[in-house]
């Protein structure tokens, strides 16, 4: 066994890993299956907390399913971040789709991505929240090796 292999991981090691996130129905909601594996560094904030955290003491070859909660995911859904806007307001370009997306300016010039929940003929309610806001994920993670 190489000195690699026998160590566990933790932050500040950049690692290399697949994974399946489902949602508590078994829906797979995102997957390395057919990408490269996903590479990061432990504790860099470059993946939600609680993924991050299921990798601390993980060895190459391992495999963990791990239960990660919206606080420790993309936290709670935020009631306020969803408003209903007039229709005829949203420019005519816009091909508008329950689930689509759109990118909105705000008053002071920052762009969010909202996406559309409702639509009517006269209003469109739009969500700022990110779409797994609230949501219970789960994740099979495997850590291929340290890089």
């Amino acid at each position: 066994m190489s000195a690699a292999q026998a160590r566990s991981a933790k932050a500040g090691d950049q690692v290399r890993v697949n994974y399946t996130g489902t949602f508590v129905d078994g829906t797979v909601f995102d997957s390395s299956e057919g990408n490269e594996p996903l590479e990061f560094t432990i504790g860099e904030g470059n993946v939600i907390a609680g993924f991050d955290q299921a990798l601390i003491g993980m060895q190459p070859g391992e495999t963990r399913q791990v239960e990660v909660p919206p606080d420790q995911a993309y936290g709670p859904h935020v009631p306020e971040m969803v408003a209903e806007v007039e229709r005829k307001l949203i420019p005519d370009d816009h091909r508008l789709q329950i689930g689509g997306f759109l990118e909105v300016t705000l008053e002071n010039g920052d762009e969010l991505e909202v996406q559309v929940i409702e639509l009517s003929a006269e209003k469109v309610t739009l969500d700022a929240n990110h779409p797994l806001a609230g949501k219970m994920l789960h994740f099979e993670i495997e850590l291929l090796d340290f890089v």
